[in-house]
């Protein structure tokens, strides 16, 4: 539609600096039930804040504020539920459903809707999985298209749009899936026999930049699949100034998220159960070489997910690209956004390393600054109204995760080492400390004990 608001690619709502909160000012202006400070909204009533989400002929909402309130107001009400208050406001204001409306009224604020509608779908595209999103959706984009040819077009291709994403979801879940399925199997055969699982990584591929570019393969795709509402929803709890009915107590789960975080915890025991497994200490120390390196190269990369994963079981060690080993100053700065990249933007040789200007950050850093920001600031204030000085701040956060995620990987896939990194038999805790122990062999009777212990505990399990 040429008189629709074009959409610019998203590369981050807030742009580099984000809003001057001015936590310190307490003086505010009312207009309409919203309060602002220096032409910023920082509260207002939830039913203010929906009413200032919907378009009218002369109004249509800021791009940085339809992406935080989507994203925060499910800590107050439903999608579904804000999705039919959208709809009825917008066909109760617009008398959309008055046939005797004028025509040229509707033509100008059906493209205003369907862009609001548009943004929310290509963004929040996961609250459509659940069908009273779709209902609505469907309602109310039926009646700006019905009788126009143009707007029914429109509202076509968003629609696809919409079920294209959710497909490729749906089987990103499945493929997930069956590869736990296969990592598990693979467990299954090395705990009956372990000498019938003689491969490892080494044997898989030698080369550290293969394998830190397929790492980085995995972080990316794992990374697109998190939708920003996941950072709200993992931490929602009950609104004690909302009822029962009101309170999104049957969120959907932050499945992504966690998907992530596994893959993190996967990819730390699968360097541990790696070292491990050799008989011979000179392959053992081959091996620690190896992942050294591998975590050098994600250093050079970007990925410094991958790189954390590869190094936590090694407290004493950090790494970097002049240096293999060093005694372990602080690794990652506290800035979610930056991690390793700070320091690497201090000399213009680390910064030249970045080739493809990735960035992975450490994601457990990124999500534990979001959860103490969450728990520390309150949702809403004394007088009821929304703290929307405080969403405008978690959206920031969100929003440099939103750019990070839109990275495509540059490097070609290896299938083989991608099948291994993500299907090879991995330890558990207590089986790494038995095949520690009888790799190197206990030092004293309390070691002993406890070897004897796991392994017969272990034993048992198979």
């Amino acid at each position: 539609m040429d008189n629709m608001p074009q959409t610019p690619p998203f590369t981050g709502v807030f742009g580099s600096n984000g809003y001057n909160m001015n936590l310190f000012q307490t003086k505010e202006e009312g207009c309409g039930g919203l309060y602002y400070h220096d032409d910023t909204l920082v509260s207002g009533s939830l039913d203010a804040l929906i009413n200032h989400l919907v378009p009218t002929l002369d109004y249509y909402p800021d791009r940085t504020y339809i992406f935080t309130f989507l994203l925060s107001s499910r800590l107050f009400i439903h999608p579904y539920e804000l999705m039919s208050k959208v709809c009825h406001l917008c066909v109760e204001q617009q008398r959309l459903s008055d046939p005797q409306a004028d025509k040229m009224r509707t033509r100008k604020i059906a493209p205003k809707i369907l862009q609001l509608l548009t943004e929310w779908t290509d963004t929040f595209a996961y609250d459509f999985r659940d069908e009273r999103m779709m209902r609505s959706l469907k309602e109310l984009t039926h009646r700006l298209a019905s009788g126009d040819e143009l707007y029914r077009k429109a509202v076509q291709q968003m629609t696809q749009a919409l079920i294209r994403k959710l497909t490729v979801l749906s089987q990103y879940e499945e493929a997930l899936g069956k590869i736990s399925a296969t990592a598990a199997e693979r467990l299954t055969v090395l705990k009956a026999k372990p000498q019938a699982v003689q491969r490892d990584l080494l044997a898989t591929c030698s080369d550290p930049f293969t394998v830190a570019q397929q790492l980085t393969h995995i972080e990316l795709e794992r990374l697109s699949y998190i939708g920003p509402e996941e950072f709200v929803q993992a931490f929602v709890q009950k609104d004690p100034l909302d009822n029962d009915k009101s309170c999104y107590s049957d969120h959907k789960k932050a499945s992504n998220l966690e998907a992530y975080v596994e893959w993190f915890n996967r990819l730390s025991y699968l360097v541990a159960t790696e070292i491990c497994m050799p008989v011979k200490k000179k392959h053992r120390a081959r091996v620690m070489e190896f992942f050294i390196d591998v975590a050098r190269e994600c250093f050079n990369i970007g990925n410094f997910n991958s790189l954390m994963a590869i190094i936590c079981k090694w407290p004493h060690v950090t790494l970097c690209p002049s240096s293999p080993l060093l005694p372990s100053p602080p690794l990652c700065s506290s800035s979610p956004a930056g991690n390793l990249l700070p320091a690497a933007r201090g000399s213009e040789t680390l910064l030249s390393l970045f080739v493809f200007q990735i960035v992975i950050p450490f994601f457990s850093l990124f999500i534990k600054d979001i959860y103490f920001f969450n728990e520390g600031c309150a949702n809403r204030l004394q007088s009821g109204h929304v703290n929307f000085k405080k969403f405008w701040e978690l959206a920031k956060q969100v929003s440099d995760f939103m750019t990070w995620k839109k990275v495509e990987c540059p490097f070609e896939k290896d299938r083989k080492v991608l099948q291994y990194l993500l299907t090879a038999p991995v330890f558990t805790e207590d089986a790494l400390y038995v095949a520690s122990y009888e790799s190197e062999g206990p030092e004293n009777t309390m070691e002993k004990d406890r070897w004897k212990s796991l392994r017969s505990t272990l034993l048992s399990r198979v």
